[in-house]
């Protein structure tokens, strides 16, 4: 018995977002809802849930079927809440005073920290702040969950904690979720849905198999379309041969046979279903210089420590080469990103004891709040005032990275997420270095942006030094790895002994 029905949904918000959309949705689902960035996947969930109208099209859910929305941002009325406060406020009012115990039950599972829960929301990390939203959603005991990009702003040994939790949820139990993290998609789903203007295939696999067969199935249509073109193409030419011997004879016989085939190649031009062509959100490319030089960077007896002098680690010596892209793997807060900050400094000038750059490594940098990027500026100044190219040049190159003309004069803080890691991605380009320093580069990229990022590092075989939770990510880039383990930085042969680590209760 189908749980939600969708049939012929549509949502046009200046352009189609999707459009001709029929599913259903079956106990036991657990469906990965696929698409580029601004494609309507918020909003076909908030259409299922009820708080947002589609254009056309119905939805028909079972009687009295409760569906609970995980949205992607705390809600303003919530932002000053303690924790515990902005999940009870979940109940309703006359459950909230006599079951509050079920918010303990829910903070418990998903691993909230008890010192935790009198902070007000705005005042948590983007993780917890996730956890609470998911807390307060499942409290009210909903038929049906969604989750609207749940992975977030965590750290691997919550998303792994997240991964078990779905796990662990009745078998027939319902979960649709939108997401850009390829690795967790095919931990948790066992249908994928990629949501297109029109046609949008649905597929009962997981996310990997499902987008195999769904490049398979394009590239079919394609060849079916350009054997159907050619065809219509043989008959317009064996159509004007015979229009020509026509006249020249006077046969009428020849006349209509001309338009019959005339008729037979409109038929099938008009029958064509062309391939399906993302309409891209904009290209990512990078652009590296050349350097000789048989060591980028040398670690030799570095201390990582926190700002308050406290030492986390000590590395021996170690070097990234032309080619070497490597990895830094470790637990949240074992001091990941202080390195790639001392790296950066050392390579900008300062002098940061038992870091050394050759003198011709020329740096890219990222980190993962893009602090590079200022936020009072527009995308255009941003071009203009840091390389030598005049205002035209800047626009075309924005419009290549898909930024609008409307958006290329609004302030960066404006823009979404993708689009800001796109700017960004940009500035490095225009940067031409020959060593990336990256910083969770994956943060806001939709699955398009993570394999063009993918593809650019490999394609030149860029030197980078990079940390990331994207695990689909990670196995595709990196090329060594450095792991902080107690206090020390050591080199390991890969990361699946890691995520194994952190995939463990």
């Amino acid at each position: 018995m189908s749980l939600i029905t969708v049939k012929d949904l549509s949502v046009t918000l200046g352009t189609p977002l999707f459009s001709g959309l029929s599913f259903t949705l079956n106990p036991g689902d657990r469906v990965g809802l696929v698409a580029a960035n601004g494609r309507g996947k918020s909003t076909l969930l908030r259409c299922l849930a009820g708080t947002a109208d589609p254009t056309g099209g119905e939805i028909t859910k079972g009687r009295g079927l409760r569906v609970g929305l995980v949205e992607q941002e705390v809600p303003k009325a919530l932002a000053d809440r303690p924790l515990f406060e902005a999940v009870l406020s979940g109940l309703d009012p006359d459950q909230a005073d006599y079951e509050s115990w079920r918010v303990d039950i829910a903070l418990d599972d998903l691993g909230i920290p008890a010192d935790l829960r009198d902070r007000r929301l705005a005042d948590l990390s983007g993780g917890w702040q996730r956890a609470a939203l998911l807390a307060r959603v499942w409290v009210a005991e909903p038929d049906v969950l969604l989750m609207d990009e749940p992975t977030n702003h965590l750290d691997l040994s919550r998303l792994a904690r997240l991964e078990r939790w779905i796990a662990a949820l009745p078998r027939d139990f319902p979960v649709i979720v939108a997401s850009h993290d390829r690795a967790f998609l095919d931990g948790v789903t066992n249908r994928t849905l990629f949501l297109r203007p029109d046609q949008s295939p649905s597929f009962a696999l997981p996310y990997t198999r499902a987008r195999a067969a769904l490049d398979e199935g394009d590239a079919a249509q394609a060849r079916q379309a350009q054997n159907d073109l050619n065809k219509a193409s043989q008959l317009r030419k064996q159509a004007a041969k015979l229009k020509n011997i026509g006249i020249n004879s006077g046969s009428d016989l020849l006349v209509n046979k001309t338009k019959q085939l005339t008729e037979r190649a409109e038929r099938i031009e008009e029958a064509v279903r062309p391939a399906h062509q993302d309409k891209s959100a904009g290209a990512i490319r990078l652009a590296h210089s050349s350097t000789h030089a048989k060591a980028l960077v040398t670690l030799d007896g570095a201390e990582v420590v926190t700002p308050d002098g406290r030492l986390l680690y000590k590395i021996g010596q170690l070097w990234i080469s032309p080619g070497d892209r490597v990895v830094l793997l470790g637990a949240n807060g074992s001091g990941k990103s202080l390195l790639v900050r001392a790296v950066q400094r050392a390579m900008t000038g300062a002098e940061v004891p038992g870091i050394k750059p050759a003198g011709s490594a020329r740096l890219g940098y990222s980190d993962q709040e893009l602090g590079q990027l200022s936020q009072a500026r527009t995308p255009t100044e941003a071009i203009t005032h840091a390389f030598d190219v005049g205002d035209q040049r800047a626009r075309a190159l924005l419009a290549g990275s898909g930024m609008s003309i409307d958006l290329q004069s609004a302030p960066i803080a404006a823009l979404s997420g993708g689009q800001k890691a796109r700017l960004a991605m940009l500035v490095l380009r225009l940067t031409e270095p020959n060593f990336y320093l990256l910083d969770e580069p994956t943060n806001h990229l939709d699955i398009e942006g993570q394999e063009a990022l993918e593809q650019e590092l490999l394609a030149d075989e860029a030197s980078c030094l990079l940390v990331s939770h994207d695990r689909s990510f990670v196995r595709a880039v990196g090329n060594r790895f450095w792991k902080v383990e107690g206090r020390r930085l050591i080199e390991v042969d890969g990361p699946e002994r890691f995520f194994d680590e952190l995939s463990r209760p």
